[in-house]
């Protein structure tokens, strides 16, 4: 699948009141400065999701209608960032929560983890916080070009060997580049055969 048109719908503060839709939407969230704007970007083959060299840019549900309404985009404000003010990662917490425990169109949460770093334990409580409350999930290695093929190698069993003390069957997972393209296709072919499995 390919992403022809990416439609910006609207941004919330409040996953009340973020409009409801009857198609598929997959969000994407990850640690403030993970890359999670430049991947969207990537996916989409064009600047959509806006990019900062400020971590945590993104302070709201940003939704985007793709390929005409075939499903949702969803851009949601990165966690554990630490120049946040308590009151403003407590509001992001609520906000995140709210959206993902609510939102019936809600599919698939992208989880998007900086591959060059140990796991970390904001990461992982996230992720058992999914699994823990039945959320649909795939974890996305970003920034795979910065790494030797060995290394990044390496880095992934890690990871791969600390989910699995929590995990029975691991979550599917992607390895990604926003700067090489690396991991798009694959994302893609995922949501695509997700969406033909809902459609049946």
């Amino acid at each position: 699948m390919k992403i022809n048109e990416a439609q910006f719908v609207t941004s919330s503060a409040d996953a009340a009141k973020a409009p409801a839709v009857t198609v598929p939407e997959y969000a994407f969230i990850g640690r403030s400065n993970v890359g999670k704007s430049s991947l969207i970007n990537a996916l989409c083959r064009h600047k959509i999701a806006k990019t900062s060299q400020t971590p945590g840019k993104t302070q709201l549900i940003n939704l985007f209608r793709i390929n005409g309404g075939q499903w949702y985009l969803v851009d949601l404000p990165g966690y554990g960032y630490a120049k946040t003010s308590k009151v403003q990662r407590a509001e992001f917490s609520k906000l995140i929560t709210s959206y993902i425990l609510t939102r019936k169109s809600l599919t698939t949460v992208f989880v998007l983890v900086d591959v060059r770093h140990e796991p970390l334990k904001s990461d992982l409580e996230f992720i058992a916080w999914l699994g823990e409350n039945g959320i649909p999930l795939a974890i996305c290695f970003t920034k795979a070009d910065k790494l030797t093929r060995g290394v990044l190698t390496r880095n992934v069993a890690a990871y791969k060997k600390v989910l699995q003390e929590q995990w029975e069957e691991l979550p599917p997972i992607f390895v990604t580049s926003s700067s090489t393209g690396a991991g798009t296709e694959e994302i893609l072919d995922y949501i695509e055969n997700t969406n033909k499995e809902l459609s049946l």
